[in-house]
Formats: structure tokens, sequence, C-alpha cells
């Protein structure tokens, strides 16, 4: 599980900059995978070896100057409840504004590490300015220029610095995580599988907030339950922008193996939802989508499928997902979504040999080879399963560089044919024999 790092601080002082900075080694990655719009407000980054999460709280204040102050209070809360660790950042060419003050007198009130960061300091003459940034009342202060990277270096240093070591779970029950926009029935799918306080047996504290790992053990099922209490409607911000649905779902979606993501089905598979749908397939978890407020639906005998085939047409390339219609309402197949969760968490353990896979799949390959590129051949020779935590498989050839992202796509469809993989996203690797 990894650190959150929020970066906080007025419009227009660096904040976009500086997160394309500390995400640069994964941004490529991100980017390169099909299907995927990148989330200009999320990405992974890694210093010396060690992962976190960058949340930019900035970039999406909108509209005249009266409503920055109530944005600006929103997004300090979002970074207060979010993050392990808070950048906030200053604009030496501008000095201290009411804003910075502002800003600076809601932070100190929190007890978690906080990073001043003096950007726009590209050159000597400019480092003797930040010392009247002493006065907002942080220890840590870094001159940096999010522009060309000075200075970054030593922040990141100090900040993996305080990276703790998460204690994981240690027994083997898949975690879940339920995710979704608000008001969708989040609360009351988590009320009707736990009911009663008694049916909860250990509660065991997980990450720096109130996120809660339940423990459920009823109806034949065992498992965790992710970030329950970060589900809770918090009483400051209001909940409305797409932006602050997808970060409060980061910590969840992070921490979990499966994310059951449940959405207002008479609302439809909006943006939002969307964007949430991708934050889970890009850290690779299991997924399970649930239809929620199925009752409200006028349906006759096809709804179902009509309603599938147009929610799997907005999550291509990934349609191998299961959709399940539920009432939480009237308690209606909720088990079954459970059922279903617990499956993909299979899926996304299952190993397959070596030889199996080969027998399987070569003749398949030979069958229907890459196309040829420039005259040349693609002659796939090997293929296994790599020992990591979700599914990726190394296929072994002689021109790996000639494979394209359609024959990619076509293998991993062969391998979803024949193994059961559904829910679960697959990275093929095309390496050099």
């Amino acid at each position: 599980m990894s650190n959150i790092i929020a970066i906080v601080g007025r419009p227009n002082v660096g904040k976009s900059t500086l997160f394309n900075r500390l995400i640069q080694k994964r941004e490529a990655i991100v980017d390169s995978i099909s299907g995927v719009t990148r989330d200009r407000h999320y990405g992974k980054g890694d210093w010396n070896g060690k992962q976190f999460s960058v949340i930019d709280t900035g970039g999406y204040v909108i509209g005249s100057d009266d409503i920055f102050e109530s944005e600006i209070d929103n997004q300090v809360e979002l970074a207060i409840d979010e993050a392990d660790i808070i950048v906030f950042m200053v604009d030496v060419d501008s000095g201290i504004t009411s804003m910075d003050t502002d800003i600076s007198n809601l932070l100190r009130k929190v007890e978690k590490p906080i990073f001043l960061v003096v950007n726009k300091v590209d050159n000597s003459s400019r480092l003797n300015d930040t010392n009247e940034f002493y006065s907002l009342g942080f220890k840590n202060m870094y001159p940096v220029a999010s522009s060309n990277g000075f200075g970054t270096g030593e922040l990141l240093d100090d900040i993996v610095g305080l990276f703790k070591e998460k204690e994981e779970i240690s027994d083997d029950l898949p975690r879940f995580a339920v995710v979704g926009r608000p008001n969708a029935g989040k609360s009351s799918f988590i009320n009707a599988l736990i009911g009663e306080n008694r049916n909860i047996v250990t509660e065991i504290p997980g990450t720096t907030r109130d996120s809660i790992n339940t423990k459920y053990n009823r109806f034949g099922f065992e498992f965790n339950l992710v970030d329950t209490a970060g589900i809770r409607k918090k009483s400051k911000v209001k909940e409305n922008l797409e932006f602050y649905s997808v970060m409060r779902s980061v910590r969840a979606i992070e921490n979990c193996d499966v994310c059951i993501l449940l959405f207002d089905v008479s609302r439809g598979f909006d943006a939002q939802v969307k964007n949430i749908f991708w934050l889970c397939e890009r850290n690779k978890k299991g997924i399970v989508l649930i239809a929620n407020k199925w009752d409200l639906i006028e349906k006759n005998t096809n709804s179902t499928k009509q309603y599938e085939t147009l929610i799997r047409k907005e999550i291509e390339p990934f349609t191998n997902v299961k959709i399940i219609f539920v009432s939480t309402l009237n308690k209606q197949r909720i088990h079954k979504a459970i059922e279903t969760a617990v499956d993909v968490f299979k899926g996304r353990s299952l190993k397959i040999k070596t030889r199996k896979l080969n027998d399987i799949l070569l003749p398949i390959i030979s069958a229907y080879p890459p196309p040829s590129i420039k005259g040349k051949y693609v002659k796939i020779k090997f293929i296994t399963q790599l020992p990591t935590h979700y599914p990726q498989f190394a296929f072994f050839c002689n021109l790996p560089q000639y494979v394209k992202e359609p024959y990619k796509r076509f293998l991993e469809n062969k391998i979803r044919e024949n193994f059961d993989f559904e829910g679960v996203p697959i990275t093929i690797f095309m390496r050099k024999k």
C-alpha cells in the first residue's frame, strides 16, 4: 500500500507542474495503457525505490475570486482527510498573499507532516526572497523551481524519509472496497451486508484516517471490507464535484484486492463512474460493477441485456466485467454481488501452469500469427505467467518491438476465453527470446 501526498495551495502557484514532476517516472507507463485517459489529478511516482501516490488538489477552481475561498477550504479539507503528507505550495514571485495566510491557518491545526514549498526560485537572487515565508509558521521550507526540477530532489528525500511501512493485514482474506459516486447507495449496500454491529468480528485500524478494515463473516462469506468509514458522509465537504468523489476513492482502491463499483442505474454509467472505473483498472484491482436502484427502473424482458450492452460500450476495451443489478433497499441480489467479488478475487490470484499455457495458446498463435511488418515475421516461442499479485504474462519472441497493441489485445482475449479472469485486469509483456 503506498503513501499519499497531497499538493495544496492557491491557484497559479505551480501545483500542476510539481505534480507532473513528481509522477514523471510513472506517467509514460500510465499513459501507454490502452483505453485509459489519464486523470490529471491523480498519479503515482517513486523515489529511491519507495512508491507513493500524488493528489493534485488544484487545477479545478473555476470562476471569480469570490468562490476561490470556499474551494480552497474544500481543497485543504480533502488533503487533511485523504493524505499522509501535505505539500503546501506558495510562489516567490507574488510573496505571501491573504489566501496563503488563510491556507496556513487551516493547515497549522493539522497533526500531519507539512512541507512548505516555495516555487519559482529559479536563480540564486530569488533564494533570499524566500525568507519571508518563514512567517507562515512551518518548520520545513523548501525553495524549488518545479519547471526545471531545482530543489525537488531534497524535497523528495525528506518526504520519503517520513514514509511509514504500513502494516499489512496478516490473514489471507480478500479485501473488498465499495466505491462509487455520492448518493449511489454505498452506505445502504454496506448496511445491508453488515446488518447489526454484532456481526462485525474485529476492527483493525488501518490507515491514518478514520478508515477501518471490517472483518465480515456471514452466510459462508469471509472477507475484509476496506474503508467503510471513509464512505460515510463528510459533514464539511459537499461532494457535488466529480473531482472529490474520485479522490475520496483513491485510498480505498489502493488498499483493496477487489473494487465493488456501485452506481445508480437510474442516473446511468456517467463520466464520474467511468473515472472511478478506470482508476480501479489502472491500479490493477479486480472489478465488479453493481447497478443499484434496479427496482426504480421500468423493465421488460430484455431490459437487463440492453443495460448491459450500454454499460459495456462505455468501458471498452475492458469489457470482461460482471455486471449485477441489485436493489439495496429490497436487499435484492446483495449476496450475489459478494459471491461474484469472491470469484473475481480467486481469478486475480489464479496461477496457470506454464505447460498448460503454452499447450493452449501456442496453437492459436501459430494459426493467427502477428502481422508481418517491413517483411519481418514475429515468431512467439514461449509464454509464462509472471509471479506477481495480479495476472501478468510474458510472451517471448524474436521481434517484440513489432507486436502492436491490437495483437496484444487479441492475445488477452484468447487468455480470457480459455481461463477465468472475469473482472481482472491483465498485463501482457513482449520479451526478446
